[in-house]
């Protein structure tokens, strides 16, 4: 199945960043908001309600700089050096040279299953994950698409982006459950806010932060997928381009996607850092509306319309 017209890489690239950044505006809204109805219940001074997102971003800095060491650790990655896997090793320099980026660490994770990660912070501070599946079953060109494609996650910041997006996410369903558990049992009807509106006022506060409590995190999942989505797609066109052989990458989602071994170390905490989805035992219409990757198909096809 091809498209009708070809798509241009560069396009789908600047389109790709556009949306991105729209999106996480949209989860730092959401998690600013949620700040400030916390600090309302609460009982905090109108004023000095929006200061409680201080502490709030204290805790998503120190998250933000041990995500990394912490996903690595719980997929049971290995780092391996040139002399343990010299063909995996000298592929993933070649693409660095070209795609002008630093080394990153790499690691080998001894799982049947072909699949493969990036994570860090930044290019200087990078690492990849492959497993020894990807290793086995795919053949030369469609292991350098894969890398190609892990490699343009670190180039083009994705790595930063998805860690600031987890940890986004963690803390807005982290305080909608602490919200939802002060309202609950009725934190805040002792505080100086008693009064100043009346109980018909508090009432109405004690119900959006309710509402706020079930929905944020929805919200903020629904934010997640989209912004997950658009990073493998332009993943995928911007490894197209440092290779110049989409059907590479192509071929190898195929074949990743068609393989029946599960992916043993995966959860639902780092399943979206994976080039293709590696929890597919349910399969629903609710599980396939909040995936946090593309349909396969789609990506192919745009792939080799490329």
């Amino acid at each position: 199945m091809t498209l009708e017209q070809p798509v241009l890489i560069y396009d789908r690239i600047a389109g790709n960043r556009r949306n991105t950044f729209i999106l996480l505006a949209l989860f730092v809204l959401v998690l600013a908001g949620l700040s400030i109805a916390v600090g309302i219940v609460i009982g905090l001074p109108y004023p000095l309600a929006p200061f409680l997102i201080i502490p709030i971003l204290i805790f998503a800095v120190i998250s933000y700089y041990s995500s990394s060491s912490v996903t690595l650790g719980i997929s049971g990655a290995k780092e391996v050096t040139k002399e343990q896997e010299p063909e995996l090793i000298r592929k993933v320099e070649n693409l660095c040279i070209g795609a002008g980026l630093p080394m990153p660490k790499v690691y080998v994770i001894e799982d049947g299953s072909p699949n493969a990660f990036a994570t860090g912070r930044d290019p200087e501070h990078a690492s990849m994950a492959v497993t020894r599946g990807l290793l086995d079953k795919l053949d030369a060109l469609e292991l350098e698409g894969v890398l190609a494609h892990e490699l343009s996650h670190i180039g083009n910041y994705d790595i930063r982006m998805m860690t600031l997006v987890v940890v986004f996410f963690g803390l807005t369903a982290l305080m909608a459950d602490f919200m939802f558990r002060l309202t609950f049992f009725g934190a805040g009807r002792r505080s100086g806010n008693r009064g100043k509106g009346g109980g018909g006022a508090m009432a109405i506060i004690y119900l959006i932060a309710i509402v706020g409590a079930i929905l944020a995190p929805i919200a903020a999942q629904m934010i997640r997928m989209a912004v997950s989505r658009q990073r493998e797609y332009l993943a995928d066109a911007s490894g197209a381009l440092l290779t110049r052989h989409p059907e590479g990458l192509a071929s190898a989602l195929e074949k990743i996607a068609a393989d029946p071994d599960p992916l043993g170390v995966a959860n639902k905490a780092t399943a979206h850092l994976y080039i293709n989805n590696p929890l597919r035992e349910h399969k629903s219409w609710l599980n396939n509306m909040f995936t946090t990757h593309p349909p396969i198909e789609e990506r192919v096809k745009l792939l080799r319309a490329m």
